[in-house]
């Protein structure tokens, strides 16, 4: 199930609420019980492992014509 991270507006603690994604946009009161709170955007890593650097670009390709030299 998601984890979608809040910080409360009345005593700026930072809390996680795991829920459905239907639900990800439903308010949460934070621990202390203050409903004034806002959902945090969160980075999200996608695939490979924590820290590992990103695959390289292919070579050879891309540019205005395929890789070769534009005149």
């Amino acid at each position: 199930m998601p984890r979608y991270e809040f910080r409360c507006r009345t005593c700026d603690d930072t809390f996680e609420v795991s829920r459905p994604m239907a639900e990800s946009s439903a308010p949460a009161d934070c621990p202390a019980g203050h409903a004034d709170t806002v959902k945090l955007l969160s980075a999200v890593a996608v695939g490979g492992a924590a820290g590992a650097p990103a695959p390289a670009a292919p070579m050879g390709g891309g540019g205005c014509c395929g890789g070769g030299a534009c005149g």
